[in-house]
């Protein structure tokens, strides 16, 4: 089976694709720069595409197995510290989505034999902040930029079902990784004995280990019954305080050193309500469809990644 990856260029998608080719199937990553994307497994390759369009890589849509959408740009910029959310970023971050979900839905329509699966990107950020409440796909979204983002990133690419393909959404929680995202910028504050809470630490925190991230998008690549949204998210919810006090005691390090909300306000702006605000979600279809998590507490996983 032929699976191309938009955006394969990533920690989710290099994963995706090393499993792929591990079992046989013949993976294409899709970057704006080819040349950049060294160290490829065997059975993985590289063709440029602008991001936009089907232009160049399209006619590789025409009896493959699945496309896989993780094209976007990064929410969190490229640097330790978030970028805040100007209004120009905040529309880089939505055009960027969008156009790359324009580019599939064209490789799908010019596909003489069509895809079986598009899989879209998108994120647990899709139900706003609903305090306590544990929230499953059933859920409705939220109204603020984040929730109404995935809306978005979900419907780029939803008139492929009116084509006979099928979609499904994967709204990731946070998947952890000690080399970049929210785990590595945990990592060091807690390494110098000043992990402590954000804000009230009653926040819901939904995370991923990257093992099950990535089983649950080959579980649904594979798995015909599989349609519409999914949450993949770790079926322990936790609150933030409740993975920051996890992650210093698998450490050995304290938990003791808040750092109160108005502070990452002024530091963040609203990129600051992603963390003060957070989600607790259930990933109830994976679980319904009956994919089995690895890892499945907080303590696990950490325990895993920071051996």
């Amino acid at each position: 089976m032929r699976v191309i990856i938009a955006g394969g260029t990533g920690f989710i998608g290099r994963n995706l694709a090393a499993d792929l080719a591990s079992s046989g199937h013949e993976v294409v990553l899709l970057s704006r720069n080819p040349a950049k994307a060294s160290g490829l497994p065997a059975g993985v390759r590289a063709e440029r595409w602008d991001s936009r369009s089907a232009a160049g890589w399209g006619p590789l849509a025409d009896g493959a197995g699945a496309i896989v959408n993780l094209a976007g740009e990064n929410l969190a910029g490229s640097g330790f510290l978030p970028s805040r959310w100007t209004p120009e970023r905040k529309a880089l971050i939505r055009q960027s989505r969008l156009d790359a979900g324009r580019a599939v839905v064209e490789a799908v329509s010019a596909a003489r034999i069509k895809p079986r699966v598009v899989i879209q990107s998108s994120g647990i950020g899709h139900y706003g902040s609903r305090e306590d409440k544990l929230l499953t796909e059933a859920d409705p979204p939220g109204t603020d930029f984040l929730a109404q983002l995935t809306v978005d990133w979900e419907n780029s690419t939803a008139a492929v079902a009116a084509q006979g393909v099928r979609h499904v959404s994967i709204r990731s929680a946070v998947v952890l990784s000690p080399e970049e995202g929210a785990l590595q910028r945990l990592i060091l504050p807690t390494k110098l004995f000043a992990g402590g809470p954000m804000g009230s630490g009653r926040q819901g925190f939904a995370w991923i280990h990257p093992v099950d991230e990535t089983a649950a998008i080959r579980f649904l690549i594979e798995h015909d019954a599989a349609t519409g949204p999914f949450n993949l998210v770790a079926p322990d919810p936790t609150t933030y305080a409740e993975f920051a006090r996890t992650l210093a005691r698998v450490m050995g390090r304290p938990y003791w050193l808040p750092v109160p909300d108005f502070a990452l306000r002024a530091l963040l702006g609203e990129v600051a309500s992603v963390v003060l605000e957070g989600q607790r979600a259930a990933p109830q279809k994976l679980l319904d469809l009956g994919f089995t998590f690895r890892f499945q507490t907080a303590e696990a996983a950490l325990r895993d990644l920071l051996r």
